[in-house]
């Protein structure tokens, strides 16, 4: 490890804004880091998230967690971690802090580095899944661990749950909520984050206490076909093609709520554009503004925030080219505002399509619907005051994701859950799920101090 802590020392004293003070625990996150980018943990046959979870386990282990108290545990073809930290008072609710050790598909030929084989290079450590979710995967593990050396004892039991396919079915999260749902709280170390601008100024923390319900639709139409040569009015594709154009053309209503509010006003406060500021504001404000929410619809960057979005993600028709379709299909992706049940969205696209001869069916996708959490201003004084023990002043706000995340089976089971990642990036040095993914290797000690500091707060 020695070598570790020499490459550690030169790497971070220029990116880090606070002393070094865990160098162990530094050095063991890099290493936990690297290996761990190595195990091709990708959904299928080949999964190796049973032998990344075994790796970590024997990490945790050597670290100073009892044997009984880590447990490695298949489910299909992926697998997940249950690391227990006792406390003085098993009584007490445990704190829950989740993760998930499961990526993204990765082709090697698209790739200007094997996403497989971790690459330190200029600062940034390279490889599929570096940012989601490795990285704190591995400075969570390691913080454990340097608890451990440290002697810290809990009040109350600390559970890492960490996940192996929160990229794709969940059932391994599922599981993980069935078993433990009886908790003070859950951090999720696969939510919120800071915000660098390209200067490496910071601009906000977002602790992300809300996500928006993945739901997908299939649109049908069926036909009894017949030969191209002979044309007929009824014709499945462009039966479908008018249901899509209906969905297309809709504006579902604006929606805001307690961490959305606070997030618009946040977001307000560091945007140059005076226009789009000003919409944000309004909106927040008034939900029912379509004047702002049309500026807002009008940015992707934003989109996703106003309320429910559906949108036609894929197609498929006809069976030859000769021949008039017997059935057209269409998939319509909903990401549904917290709060709105699946069932209301599906009935209003029955509504907006006006057609008894489309049917919509809801599709299994594994997730499940989930309220916002409710904002604790004693978490949030906690997280605040270490992400300013770093950056002093930079607005830390409650932020709602557009995406699925294991937060939404613990909400679904009523655990307040907060996503607390204390990575700080850059929007341009943002790849994950996509190619060259990085993290600059500065963050990793900053994310250690920070996740202790939490940690010994919150589990007093």
């Amino acid at each position: 490890m020695r070598h570790l802590a020499a490459f550690l020392a030169v790497a971070l004293a220029a990116g880090s804004a606070q002393a070094q003070t865990n160098p162990a625990a530094e050095a063991q996150a890099l290493e936990l880091l690297k290996r761990g980018v190595a195990f091709r943990t990708v959904s299928g046959p080949a999964n190796q998230t049973f032998d990344y979870a075994t790796y970590l386990k024997a990490a945790l282990v050597a670290g100073g967690f009892a044997d009984g108290d880590v447990r490695v545990e298949k489910l299909g073809d992926t697998a997940y971690l249950v690391a227990r930290y006792r406390g003085s008072a098993p009584a007490a609710k445990p704190i829950l802090v989740s993760g998930h050790m499961d990526v993204v598909e990765a082709k090697p030929a698209d790739w200007e580095r094997n996403p497989f084989t971790p690459v330190v290079e200029k600062g940034y450590l390279f490889g599929r899944g570096a940012s989601d979710n490795k990285f704190d995967v591995s400075a969570f593990v390691a913080t454990l661990i340097q608890l451990k050396r440290e002697g810290f004892k809990p009040g109350r039991d600390i559970l890492l749950l960490l996940s192996g396919d929160e990229e794709t079915g969940m059932k391994t999260t599922a599981a993980l909520a069935e078993q433990f749902h009886d908790a003070e709280l859950l951090l999720n170390i696969d939510g919120g984050g800071g915000d660098l601008d390209e200067s490496g100024k910071p601009v906000m923390f977002g602790v992300q206490g809300a996500e928006k319900t993945y739901a997908d639709f299939e649109l049908s139409v069926t036909n009894p076909g017949g030969h191209s040569s002979a044309p007929r009015k009824a014709n499945a594709i462009y039966q479908l093609a008018r249901a899509l154009d209906r969905i297309s053309a809709h504006e579902f209503p604006g929606q805001v709520n307690e961490i959305t509010r606070a997030s618009w006003a946040a977001a307000a406060a560091n945007t140059p554009d005076a226009r789009m500021a000003d919409a944000m504001r309004r909106f927040a404000a008034n939900p029912d503004d379509l004047e702002a929410l049309a500026v807002l619809r009008a940015d992707p960057g934003s989109v996703g925030q106003t309320g429910t979005t559906c949108v036609a993600t894929m197609v498929n028709a006809g069976h030859a080219p000769n021949a008039l379709p017997q059935r057209a299909t269409a998939n319509v992706n909903c990401r549904i505002f917290p709060g709105t049940p699946i069932g209301e969205v599906q009935a209003k696209l029955g509504e907006i399509v006006a057609d008894a001869g489309v049917t919509i069916a809801k599709v299994d996708s594994g997730s499940v619907p989930s309220d916002a959490s409710p904002l604790r201003p004693a978490l949030m004084k906690v997280i605040a005051a270490a992400v300013h023990a770093r950056f002093p002043g930079v607005p830390v706000v409650p932020v709602m994701s557009s995406g699925a995340t294991d937060s939404m089976w613990f909400r679904g089971r009523g655990v307040a859950s907060y996503g607390v990642s204390p990575l700080f990036m850059k929007s341009s040095d943002s790849f994950a799920h996509g190619l060259n993914e990085r993290i600059p290797v500065s963050e990793i000690a900053p994310a250690i101090t920070f996740y202790k500091r939490v940690v010994r707060e919150l589990a007093k």
